[in-house]
Order: structure tokens, then sequence, then C-alpha cells
């Protein structure tokens, strides 16, 4: 893909199919589509399942489908009919040796089904998203309370259970899905041949638990409580300022720590009391032990400061902070969160207007692609089947008028 400064993404040349919807798959596909990939995103005429997911506008028009799906082509297909299936598979199937790839979070049966399509293609790649690694359905609001997050989440000595409304599952999966399908491709052109790698939402959430410890941290007979918005072991909690405002401070890292303890002033404080208490306060772990004790100390002088006043003792020590906000206030006051920042640049999105939309987060220092809006659904559909199958511009017309496009 070129941008309008002329630069191609690191992966132009590579061509992907995706045939999906909702939150992992399609972020896969936005992912390569950032980095220069040609990703034809295949919808059928009316739209996927995700095309009117909410946020929308008062028009009712998806913020989240725009949100999802920058960078990428629209193409629309009625594949309800069998030689819609037939023109579909054409697509994902068309000859260049950095095509031939499919990224999909539908069952892979019928004409999505790797068999089907390695008939026409040997060295297909496709990567198939399932809920659970049994082909059963799932979605990250029923996998996060599986892996037991629910329950360590919210205020301390609160007996319910409470879900997170960040997806992180869907977030971590879509990551893999690119990371694999850069893998097959790799393994391609090494070997020459295909393969159909598959990526259950669940699995995802497990791999995740387990490598943070909370698994083994289980086996071993510990069970994790809630602590609220502490961090879990180390020092960090939220204050509130003389003017109204909270801020979270954290001293993970022993530079942290020191900074924190010189730009509140406690440092001979935290001496005494790590003899009080008979723990070295240098160990995270111990910080972690002692928190209430170590939030006492800081309460009182983030509390008679204004948060101006915070922020210049905390940024002159290097204290690692921030202030809390919510997203309307981040969009309007903060300037990591606008064009200031190289990441954003304003587009102009169909049915919606210009809105501020960001690049791939990753920094190649050449190559780097500034931000795309989402395609009007099925835009790119006749130039697609024009340059990629090589039809007419008589063979499309056939296929519109018979609902096919």
């Amino acid at each position: 893909m070129t941008a309008a400064n002329g630069t191609e993404g690191i992966l132009a040349g590579m061509r992907l199919v995706e045939v999906s919807a909702f939150v992992a798959a399609p972020l896969g596909g936005m992912t390569l589509a950032q980095m220069g990939a040609e990703v034809i995103r295949l919808d059928l005429p009316t739209g996927g399942l995700d095309y009117r997911r909410w946020p929308v506008t008062n028009d009712n028009v998806s913020l989240f489908w725009a949100g999802l799906n920058k960078a990428k082509r629209s193409v629309t297909i009625d594949f309800s009919k069998p030689e819609g299936r037939e023109l579909a598979q054409a697509l994902i199937t068309a000859e260049g040796e950095n095509a031939g790839m499919l990224l999909t979070n539908m069952p892979p049966k019928g004409w999505l089904s790797y068999e089907s399509l390695c008939e026409k293609r040997e060295d297909m790649i496709q990567l198939t998203i399932k809920g659970t690694r049994n082909g059963e359905s799932a979605v990250d609001y029923t996998i996060n309370p599986k892996v037991g997050i629910p329950s360590i989440t919210g205020p301390e000595g609160h007996e319910g259970v409470v879900n997170h409304v960040l997806p992180a599952w869907d977030l971590i999966t879509g990551q893999m899905a690119a990371v694999g399908l850069l893998a097959a491709e790799r393994h391609r052109r090494l070997s020459g041949k295909g393969r159909h790698v598959s990526l259950a939402l669940e699995d995802v959430a497990l791999a995740s638990v387990a490598n943070l410890g909370f698994t083994a941290e289980a086996e071993l007979g510990q069970e994790r409580e809630r602590v609220g918005n502490d961090l879990f072991g180390a020092f960090g909690r939220d204050f509130i300022t003389a003017d109204g405002h909270r801020v979270m401070v954290v001293g993970l890292t022993g530079k942290q720590w020191g900074g924190l303890c010189k730009a509140t002033g406690i440092v001979e404080k935290i001496n005494e009391l790590s003899e009080k208490l008979g723990v070295n306060l240098r160990l995270e772990g111990e910080r972690f032990k002692a928190r209430n004790e170590i939030a006492a100390l800081i309460t009182p002088w983030v509390a008679s400061r204004s948060l101006a006043e915070v922020a210049t003792a905390f940024d002159e020590h290097k204290v690692c902070w921030s202030k809390y906000q919510t997203v309307k206030e981040m969009v309007e006051h903060d300037p990591a969160c606008s064009t200031a920042n190289p990441l954003f640049k304003k587009v102009n999105q169909y049915g919606v207007g210009e809105v501020l939309a960001p690049a791939v987060p990753l920094d190649f220092g050449t190559d780097q692609l500034s931000a795309q809006p989402a395609p009007r659904l099925g835009a790119d559909t006749d130039e697609v089947l024009s340059i990629v199958l090589g039809l007419a511009s008589g063979e499309i017309g056939a296929l519109h008028d018979k609902g096919l496009l």
C-alpha cells in the first residue's frame, strides 16, 4: 500500500483476504494493512455481523466498524449463493507469490474450509480464529470469567464479580493472528508449503494467565485476593489531590520507588517504617505487604497539594505516575491523543466525518504509513475483481445484474 506521501509500507506486496467480524480477526487484518499489506475485507452486500456494532453515530454508522477496518479494501459478494461462493474462493486463492492468504473467524466449513481452498491453491495459508480449541462459541465476556479475572478485579473485600470493559483476550488474539500469518508466510517462502493455523480465544487467555504466573500461584494453593486499585506485588496506589483530582503512582522499580520517596519527602520516614516493621522496603514484594503504611505517609502529602504542584514534584523526580481522566477528557486535553503525536492524524471517515485515527504503533523508522480511513462498504469491489481476477467491465456488470455484487 502506498501512502499519500509516496511511502510504501513494510509489508507492501502482501495480499490477504479477510472474512471476519467483531474484534480479533478484524484487528489482525488491520494490523497488517497498516503496515502496507493489501487486506481485502470480504462481506455480504448488506455488511457483516459487526457492520452496525456499537458505538454508533446518530445516523447508526458504526464507529466500531470504522475503527477496526482502517486501511483495508472492502469487497462485497453475495456468498450465500453458489456462484458468489465460487467467486469469493477465486479471490481468496488468486495467483501471486505473496497472495493466497485468508484470515477468518468464521467456521472453516464448506467454501471456507482449508481443504476446499487447497484444491484451488496448494500452498494456501489460512488462519482461523475460534472461540475454544474445540470450535465452540466464545467471546471475551465468556472467556474472562472462565480464567478467573472477574474474581480478582474490583474493590478489596468485594463479594461479587467485576467484568472488565477492555476486551483483553480479543486484542491479544488479534495481534497473535497477525504474527501467525507472518510466520506461516515466512514458512511458505522457505518451504513452498501452505499451512492452516488455528488460534483459539480461550487458549490465548489461558496462556496469558499462565505466563503471568496466575496458574502456578493457584497450583501452589494460593488464592489471589482483590487489592482494589493497588498494584499487586509492589507499591502502587491512587491518591486524591487538594483540588479533587485523582492520580495513580507506581513504585515498581528501585528508581521509581526512590523518586516517589524523594518527591513526597518521606525518605527518612520510610527508613523508620522499615525498622519498625522489620522489613526491607527496597524489595518490591515487601513494599506490597506494607502498602497501607506507605500510603498513610503519601496520602497527606498529595492531599495538601494541587494537581499542578503534585505534577511538578513528580516530574522533577521522575516519578512513574498518571492523572485519571475520562476518554472525553483525554481527547479534549491530552496532547498524546492528538495530531501532536505522529501516531495520529485526522481522516475523513465515510458516514462519520473528520475523526482522529491512529496508524500502527510500530515505528520502523522508514516505510511508515500514516493513518487511513476504513473503506465504504463495497467501495473496492469492482476494482479488486478487475485487478485481482482480471474480470472485464462487462463481466463485472453481469455479476451486478445477477445481484452477486
